[in-house]
């Protein structure tokens, strides 16, 4: 759903000085509520249970209530009241701040002013937003920058997805799943991948695509759109950009890209890949008058997949547009040590490594699994994959089985609903069914608490398994650790 604010644009400053955010503990309100404390506003907020996130903003100086109640309106006195698409009309604090006329933004207009004054990048796109914005971020830190950032996951090395710098850059993560990525106004603006999505709220896969031309039209006067030339969606809209007078820049390994990946290979758990500039050259070595070279770099990733070195690209150009250096763009590139739940190592017990994922789109299982495939080696691959929302599953479930079908063995989980009512007929039997593995490869275990001891069961010792979706699975993957080394100290000699 898309909650109607109760005014149009950006917040003002003064709306910004006493602000209650429902749902607080979530990682993108939870990140602008950082942001607010570290700029002097009085904070409160509430959210169905205490979190990490909770925890922390507390420890802030944030009042944060456990439940929705209208009670919590006054914690602090006329609050501007912010919630995302998440929240529904229904929610009593909510329907208490329309009822007594409060200012109600939805977060991407506070956001959208949290940028005001400084120069912005957005990092959009299917998939990959996270990662990418979380790579630009601490390049442009080792790149001797201070930004601003809001990302919609937590850093590994910061432990935070958001924080208020000293410089006048402000990254964030644009989201398109609600279109309240058009709240901003980017002078660089990163497009990874266009691919059909969040039809629940957009409704078909042609309106999904315009939502993205729209983005564009955002771009301030003299700014760029950085598109991935190997993503057709994303190449067509760099297309359609460019005929309209947009400045554009192209990365990836297809020939059409001027920050061109001409090799990469695994190494270690990262990779490397051989970059060459072309076109809009950085630091181009003259041979000799009249004849230029393309600048060729190596690019170290310490996170694994052809993909995030793609991702990786992006954060580069997207840095040199924002005046970072390349030498510093590419030590915190790699330096980089992931985000929280992307491809996230959670424990080694009894000689089986656990990692857990976020991805909960076919592309993004495909990709995932793909990089999983060279981490694990000779061990096998195992996953438990968690359905996210009920639509999805129904349009993507024969996509979702297909990819799964690059594990040795798959658990499929009941569908997480999130934001969205159960549909008749539509459970996580329907990926199950699509996996193209033997029988006995793959197990439909609609009791999530049974998961851990499931997987326990099918590891040996070399294997890697790895959880996966954007729902409650993320807790199995430390009860799985937990479950393998009870198992490990019971077969222990004495």
């Amino acid at each position: 759903m898309t909650v109607q604010s109760s005014r149009q644009g950006p917040a003002e400053p003064a709306e910004l000085r006493r602000v209650h955010l429902i749902g607080i503990g979530g990682a993108g309100m939870s990140g602008i509520a950082r942001i607010l404390l570290a700029r002097g506003a009085a904070v409160a907020g509430s959210d169905i249970r205490d979190s990490r996130a909770v925890l922390a903003l507390r420890a802030l100086g944030a009042r944060v209530a456990v439940g929705h109640d209208a009670a919590n309106l006054d914690l602090l006195d006329s609050p501007t009241v912010v919630v995302s698409s998440a929240i529904r009309d229904s929610n009593p604090e909510l329907a208490a701040a329309r009822a007594g006329g409060l200012t109600v933004l939805h977060r991407s207009q506070a956001l959208a002013a949290l940028m005001a004054g400084h120069r912005v990048a957005c990092i959009a796109g299917t998939h990959g937003k996270t990662s990418t914005t979380s790579m630009l971020t601490v390049a442009l830190q080792h790149s001797g920058l201070d930004p601003s950032f809001a990302i919609g996951g937590d850093l590994t090395e910061a432990g935070s997805g958001a924080h208020h710098g000293s410089g006048d850059v402000f990254v964030a993560e644009a989201d398109e799943s609600d279109s309240s990525f058009l709240a901003f106004t980017p002078a660089v603006a990163v497009v990874t991948n266009v691919e059909a999505d969040h039809l629940d709220h957009h409704g078909t896969e042609e309106a999904y695509v315009a939502v993205f031309d729209e983005f564009v039209e955002r771009i301030a006067p003299g700014g760029v759109l950085i598109a991935c030339a190997d993503d057709p969606g994303a190449a067509a809209l760099a297309d359609r950009a460019s005929a309209a007078g947009v400045r554009v820049r192209r990365y990836g390994v297809s020939p059409a890209a001027d920050v061109r990946i001409a090799s990469y290979r695994p190494i270690d758990h990262g990779g490397l890949a051989v970059v060459e500039f072309a076109g809009e050259q950085v630091e181009p070595r003259v041979v000799e008058p009249g004849v230029v070279e393309p600048m060729v770099v190596e690019l170290r990733v310490a996170v694994p997949g052809e993909h995030m070195a793609c991702n990786a690209v992006a954060a580069l150009v997207a840095g040199v547009e924002l005046g970072g250096n390349v030498p510093g763009l590419l030590d915190g590139l790699a330096s980089f040590g992931g985000v929280r739940r992307r491809f996230e190592f959670k424990g080694n017990a009894g000689g089986v490594r656990v990692y857990d994922d976020y991805a909960h789109h076919p592309t993004e299982v495909d990709a995932t699994l793909r990089a999983a495939r060279a981490v694990a080696g000779d061990g096998r691959l195992l996953v438990a994959f968690q359905p996210h929302l009920y639509s999805r599953t129904r349009l993507f479930a024969a996509e979702f089985g297909q990819a799964l079908g690059l594990a040795d063995k798959v658990v499929v989980l009941d569908v997480y609903g999130a934001r969205e009512d159960p549909e008749p007929g539509v459970s996580g039997a329907l990926v199950a069914d699509a996996v193209p593995l033997a029988p006995s490869s793959v197990h439909y275990e609609p009791t999530w608490s049974i998961v851990p001891s499931r997987l326990a069961d099918l590891a040996r010792p070399g294997d890697l398994v790895l959880t996966m979706g954007a729902g409650d699975i993320t807790v199995l993957a430390g009860e799985l650790v937990a479950e393998l080394d009870r198992r490990a100290a019971a077969e222990a000699p004495a």
